[in-house]
């Protein structure tokens, strides 16, 4: 089943963020868009290219109104280690989510039970706390944040404009589609 246009599970897990150890939950998503960005595991090789990555749009992603939250099956105190380590994840100011049981990861369909570790799974949720994206990938498959970002422009486009869906390749200030009988089959 997707997960597509479901709201998601209650949870409530520690992350590591700006030098601090705060909690988050669902109920902390609620009333802004969120990307959950699950990864396979801190201290990894493709993992800090794609969190490197979503550090450098960050800016971005906030002047869009988006928070983002890194998950892995790592505790808070790894990501800390991590980011005291590691060039590439100091540079991270979003809250990276320790998730040690599993619990987000299963709900939201991303773990690896054999391994317990997540898929590169990428879910953007709307203010309302609905999945309105879901793309995963397999864990040699690294994700880019520029691609992302189009597809939150997409989607806030299509909530703040009822009725419009973008097309193909859409990109802000493009056209949209108004769909409708008179569209069938003339594109």
């Amino acid at each position: 089943m997707s997960l597509i246009n479901t709201r998601i599970k209650p949870f409530t897990a520690t992350a590591y963020h700006n030098g601090k150890f705060v909690q988050v939950s669902d109920e902390t998503l609620k009333g802004k868009w969120s990307v959950i960005f699950f990864y396979p595991a801190d201290f990894t090789f493709v993992c800090p290219t794609e969190l490197g990555d979503l550090a450098e749009n960050y800016d971005t992603f906030k002047a869009l109104g988006v928070e983002i939250y890194s998950v892995s099956t790592d505790t808070h105190f790894t990501h800390k280690a991590w980011h005291d380590t590691s060039d590439t994840i100091k540079a991270i100011r979003y809250p990276m989510i320790g998730d040690p049981t599993g619990a987000i990861t299963r709900n939201f369909g991303v773990m690896i039970e054999e391994e317990g570790l997540a898929l590169r799974g990428t879910f953007l949720v709307n203010p309302e706390g609905v999945i309105k994206v879901c793309e995963i990938h397999d864990n040699g498959i690294g994700r880019d944040a520029r691609e992302l970002l189009r597809k939150v422009q997409a989607a806030q486009y299509v909530a703040a404009n009822p009725g419009q869906v973008c097309p193909a390749k859409w990109t802000p200030g493009a056209e949209t589609l108004a769909p409708s009988l008179d569209l069938v089959g003339k594109i």
